[in-house]
């Protein structure tokens, strides 16, 4: 009897050390310890812990990211738009005017730019145009596997933050349900979404361009069309959120002054909230931008941020890896866990 006890006791013992270190690892290992690493932590752990104040059932633990500056990079110009540059290259004669064809060809930003919306939707078009979406989706994850990034020469979805995967995965662990929200299109988006991100189509929410039904004998397609039905930016973030889910999320993460709205939507709801910004400031890694940038300006968001007690992630310095350690692992300031 008593060799029984000694026995289960034992296994008892062993049972313990082994959980140990499971309740002790650090759920964002790519993050410097710090007082942004430790705000989100806390944030997660009193919203589902039920006898904290804070605790929010699963139906209500919602977090929202934008996609381009937050979830992957978006410099020297985003990403669609680099495929979509690919794309007019080589489109036929005299689909683009001169100038802007010459612009594309040289990969000339600031000559785009100065075309404004109208210009970016020229190209855009080009892109996807007359496809069914089946058709567009196959071309674009054809591109995304051949394409490579025109500094990094990484292929763009390597191009992944891997301190927003962890982030992304730590709280789907803690049974919240993550969505993407970004001016991206979102048949774009949700080529690459799920394998990349672990996000489900259904979860992700974007710009969406004019369809149009075509029917041929029993089949029936959706195909592509000109200009943009709606632009998931600016003010469009919480109205999509509002008609796609219905609340407001618990938790939302973005990079540029078109995710501010969402942010604030977000924020300014009852009960336990978080607002968390990804500022850009590693120039050695990644790329510095913020309040001048064309691309993911940053500006109003900076100086909401304070006055809102929303987190502002140091990229350089809360961040010990950029992208997947294979890629670059170089050490932020403080690189203990």
């Amino acid at each position: 009897m008593l060799m029984k006890r000694l026995v289960f006791h034992l296994a008892l013992l062993s049972l313990t050390m082994l959980m140990i270190p499971l309740a002790l690892a650090d759920p964002l290992p790519s993050w410097a310890s710090g007082d942004n690493k430790s705000a989100i932590i806390d944030f997660v752990k009193t919203t589902t812990d039920p006898e904290s104040d804070s605790y929010l059932p699963e139906s209500r633990r919602i977090a929202v990211f934008d996609n381009d500056g937050t979830l992957w990079s978006e410099q020297p110009y985003y990403f669609q738009l680099a495929y979509a540059l690919d794309r007019a290259e080589n489109a036929p004669a005299d689909t683009l005017s001169p100038a802007l064809q010459t612009a594309v060809n040289e990969r000339d930003l600031a000559a785009i730019l100065e075309g404004g919306n109208e210009a970016l939707l020229e190209i855009l078009d080009v892109s996807h145009s007359g496809l069914s979406v089946e058709a567009f989706q196959a071309d674009v994850a054809d591109w995304l596997a051949k394409a490579r990034h025109p500094d990094k020469g990484l292929a763009y979805t390597e191009m992944v933050f891997q301190p927003m995967l962890e982030l992304l995965s730590y709280l789907r662990d803690s049974g919240y349900t993550t969505y993407i929200v970004s001016g991206g299109g979102i048949d774009f988006m949700r080529v690459f979404a799920e394998d990349v991100y672990g996000i489900p189509t259904q979860n992700v929410i974007g710009s969406t361009g004019n369809l149009e039904v075509s029917r041929e004998g029993d089949r029936l397609a959706l195909i592509k069309r000109g200009d943009i039905a709606f632009l998931d930016d600016g003010d469009g973030k919480p109205i999509t959120i509002q008609r796609t889910l219905g609340v407001r999320p618990a938790m939302a993460v973005g990079n540029s002054d078109g995710d501010v709205p969402m942010m604030i939507w977000a924020t300014e709801g009852e009960g336990p909230r978080l607002g968390v910004l990804i500022h850009h400031t590693d120039d050695t890694r990644e790329v510095a931008y913020d309040r001048e940038s064309a691309i993911g300006k940053l500006d109003q968001g900076l100086d909401e941020a304070a006055s809102r007690d929303w987190v502002v992630v140091d990229m350089a310095a809360d961040w010990r890896t950029i992208y997947a350690p294979d890629l670059q692992a170089s050490p932020a300031s403080d690189a203990t866990p």
